[in-house]
């Protein structure tokens, strides 16, 4: 069983070492792509866990499979001031990441050809963890987990992943064929990907496994077939093997990354007015079983993708939706770090000097199933934000400048409707974390 899985781990190895993933050009950046970062900022999951905003000069981050670094580059750009961590079992992998870095100024980063299970001989320990796209390869995901727990800080988060198991099914059949032809005994190279292409290629196009898998503009692309129908140990899992590996682990479930395209609630057509079992049942299920419940009727997530931490206390958070006035009275309000940009600020004063819409989703994507759009006026609210964070009554004094007057009667904006105008306007922001609120001054 041992030789199964030290063999099973070199074909991977071998797997990356001849083509490094992803293969993105040196040249290409994500800088500019803000939904990508989002995901890589440790200040989104900081205050999805603890509802405070973590400053990120100083902290240490790995990348644990950085592969050829793409990642290792958005770790660092959505965290400025962070040392990257990155690690990879292929040492090509490793200098590729390495080069990628040094190319757009990262200094602040060391890159190491080692294995996820080794993670305790760095002698390290870290603030967030990212390992993407590796956990599913490993013969048991709980080593990994344990590894990432070993070196993780007490208030540390983990980013990780899985297959999903319901999602992928038929890459994974397509797998099983090609094991059955021979395909993935050595290392795939150029002649086995020329054999998967044919062997599409010569299939009706009705074909199940073809119909599901197949598309004509990805059968040009190497990397596609690797990853997919000749990726070596690939497997999938379900959310409550994603939830028993995290218990084996003893790590804390925080939530998906990708927490809005897992509401089990937008499967249904009217969610407030449900059947009368499920009106009764759902609200009582747990967390697993909700997300459980959305992957068996919907599976679209290719990726279980989720944040983790070390085992918590009683989590003394309170949701902004139960905040009570003292809350909002000491409040401080941040805009996102990676809105606060130039460019979104001169289009939202556009939006307010012309009385149009202002769309904060064309910058982060939050939302998937709707645009985000804010009223020009109340708009206007946000613009302090990006000096800094505001104490929650200076955007209030700022709302009662800019809505003195009732349009309707002209009365005087009393105190208690400017106040209640602004809590609703950054309860609509906060879910998407376009802003984030702190009940009272506190620092990480």
């Amino acid at each position: 069983m041992e030789n199964q899985a030290a063999e099973l781990k070199e074909k991977v190895r071998q797997q990356f070492e001849t083509g490094p993933y992803p293969r993105i050009p040196l040249e290409y950046s994500p800088k500019d792509d803000l939904n990508f970062l989002f995901n890589h900022s440790m200040v989104t999951a900081y205050y999805l866990k603890y509802q405070k905003v973590v400053e990120t000069e100083g902290k240490i981050i790995l990348d644990a499979g950085c592969g050829s670094g793409y990642k290792a580059l958005a770790l660092a750009e959505a965290n400025p001031g962070a040392k990257i961590i990155g690690i990879d079992i292929s040492e090509k992998s490793v200098e590729l990441a390495r080069t990628r870095l040094q190319q757009y100024g990262f200094e602040n980063a060391e890159f190491y050809a080692m294995s996820i299970e080794d993670l305790p001989s760095l002698g390290m320990q870290f603030d967030y963890i990212n390992n993407d796209e590796v956990l599913y390869l490993l013969t048991n995901p709980v080593i990994g987990l344990k590894a990432m727990k070993a070196v993780l800080k007490p208030e540390g988060i983990i980013r990780s992943n899985l297959h999903s198991d319901l999602q992928r099914t038929y890459f994974f059949r397509s797998q099983q064929v090609f094991k059955l032809m021979g395909l993935m005994d050595e290392n795939p190279r150029e002649m086995e990907i020329d054999l998967v292409r044919d062997t599409f290629q010569a299939l009706k196009d009705d074909v199940i496994l073809k119909a599901r898998t197949w598309n004509s503009v990805q059968e040009r692309t190497e990397e596609w077939f690797l990853a997919n129908y000749l990726l070596q140990n690939d497997k999938g899992f379900t959310i409550p093997e994603m939830f028993s590996a995290l218990r084996a682990a003893d790590l804390e479930f925080l939530t998906m990354v990708n927490w809005q395209r897992w509401d089990l609630m937008q499967l249904f057509k009217e969610p407030d007015n449900l059947p009368v079992f499920l009106g009764i049942s759902l609200p009582e299920i747990s967390v697993e079983q909700r997300l459980h419940l959305y992957e068996l009727l919907h599976p679209v997530n290719r990726l279980l993708d989720f944040w983790c931490t070390q085992p918590q206390p009683t989590n003394s958070v309170v949701p902004v939706a139960e905040w009570t006035p003292s809350d909002w009275q000491g409040a401080r309000v941040h805009l996102h770090p990676l809105l606060r940009i130039p460019q979104i600020k001169e289009e939202l004063i556009e939006c307010i000097t012309k009385y149009r819409p202002f769309e904060i989703s064309r910058y982060i994507a939050a939302s998937p199933t709707a645009a985000v759009w804010v009223d020009s006026r109340i708009a206007a609210c946000l613009l302090p934000l990006w000096e800094g964070v505001q104490p929650f009554t200076s955007l209030v004094e700022r709302w009662c400048k800019i809505e003195s007057v009732h349009p309707v009667t002209l009365e005087t904006v009393s105190d208690e409707v400017a106040i209640a105008t602004v809590e609703r306007f950054l309860k609509t922001l906060e879910p998407f974390l376009y802003v984030l609120l702190e009940p009272s001054a506190r620092s990480c």
